[in-house]
């Protein structure tokens, strides 16, 4: 499926950016010999430097952005994450915070406040960022929301090669790049990208939104699918992956089968492994164990754009003004941090997370009195606990090292069995 023609128009600056993207993606093409493979697209599309997605000036976040976040629909999400993450330097752990894919810093400033008010107002809250606009944009939150902790927080570009605290990450792990395969005829295909036969300038834009507006011509390189017999390790990866999904049991490989491999995210938790003296990690996402994650009825996989709060599954269009994402594998994550030799500490609903986190205390504190406060904390917490919103598909998962297995998150509705 194409974006349908009813998507709103970007604006010609952000034409123009996605312009040079797509130019800069181009020449990537060439330069491999014609092909390169997704991950290497949704890099390009998502981090390319100042063009994109996440690295350009586009508002992302919120009512006026694509997406919106737990930590922006209610700060009783970052007030639960500040309970777990207190009993954790109860228990021992640093105390230190290493945010990841901090998006507007609203988790920042929350859990900061919460913090303090726990009585743990010496923390240190780093947050590993590399796009400057969004440097800026969480120095203006934590400016507006929380100012008397704005000293306590550092910006870091890279991953510490000692980290003593706790690691933590809302909606980061569905966000790096992933590898996508397919099954043909019993083989294992890789799809890349090439350049599209149109993709000169001045054919015409086709189903998808033009390149420029006024004329409908294509300015800018467009781009195509194209599959390519996987290389042996890629091939060793899939089959694995679709064995412990339990397919041979259910009979064998179905013919068109398409999925992803998010290799990129299990290398980052190896290395966030590696690096973790003291402390624990605790990551919040969307996403499956494996068996679910590889259904034969998910037959196309899990890979989904953004694009001001609509939802579409072409991820060529318009190179850096869409978000792109894929589903987490938690199986492999698991597997990676226990590779790492991290022990697991709880796999777990967001609502269950949340619940055990103190959620029913917390919403209490706003009295049912204040009828309009009342209905729009309402409203968020459906939003955050609900099966048919956040509740159930967002999953929270932490591992630690030094500290007992008895996180709070997780003391009820732990999964770690189905993992």
């Amino acid at each position: 499926m194409r974006p349908a023609p009813s998507l709103p128009l970007p604006d010609e600056d952000q034409l123009a950016t996605s312009r040079r993207l797509s130019e800069v993606i181009a020449e990537a093409i060439r330069a491999a010999g014609g092909w390169i493979g997704f991950d290497a697209f949704m890099a390009r599309a998502l981090y390319e430097p100042g063009l994109g997605y996440y690295s350009g000036g586009s508002r992302k976040f919120g009512e006026a952005g694509d997406f919106v976040t737990a930590p922006l629909i209610s700060p009783l999400f970052g007030r639960c994450v500040a309970a777990q993450l207190a009993q954790w330097f109860g228990q021992g752990a640093p105390e230190a915070v290493y945010e990841f894919g901090a998006g507007t810093g609203a988790l920042a400033a929350t859990v900061l406040e919460a913090l303090a008010e726990a009585g743990h107002g010496r923390v240190r809250y780093r947050i590993v960022e590399l796009s400057g606009e969004l440097r800026a944009r969480q120095r203006e939150t934590l400016a507006a929301s929380a100012p008397a902790m704005l000293g306590r927080v550092e910006w870091l570009d890279a991953l510490p090669e000692r980290i003593e605290g706790v690691v933590l990450g809302n909606e980061l792990l569905d966000a790096m790049p992933v590898r996508l395969f397919g099954l043909a005829g019993g083989q294992v295909v890789e799809r890349g990208v090439v350049l599209a036969p149109d993709s000169a300038a001045g054919a015409p834009a086709g189903p998808g939104m033009p390149d420029d507006p006024a004329t409908g011509r294509v300015e800018a390189p467009r781009f195509a699918f194209a599959d390519r017999p996987a290389d042996s390790g890629f091939e060793r990866a899939v089959r694995a992956a679709l064995d412990e999904a339990g397919w041979a049991a259910q009979g064998g490989w179905p013919g068109g089968y398409r999925s992803e491999l998010g290799e990129q995210a299990a290398a980052w938790i190896a290395s966030v492994g590696a690096r973790l003296a003291r402390g624990a990690v605790l990551l919040i996402d969307y996403g499956f164990p494996r068996a679910e994650y590889y259904h034969p009825q998910r037959a196309q996989g899990t890979l989904m754009c953004h694009y001001r709060h609509r939802s579409h599954d072409d991820p060529l269009w318009l190179p850096g003004l869409q978000d792109l994402t894929a589903h987490v594998d938690f199986s492999a994550m698991d597997a990676a941090a226990r590779a790492a030799r991290l022990d697991s500490l709880g796999y777990a609903s967001q609502a269950s997370f949340l619940f055990g986190c103190g959620l029913p205390e917390l919403a209490m504190r706003v009295s049912p009195e204040d009828a309009g406060a009342w209905a729009r904390q309402a409203a968020a917490l459906q939003k955050l606990v609900s099966e048919a919103e956040m509740g159930e598909l967002f999953k929270a998962i932490a591992w630690g090292r030094g500290l007992p297995d008895e996180a709070i998150g997780f003391a009820r509705g732990d999964r770690r069995g189905a993992l």
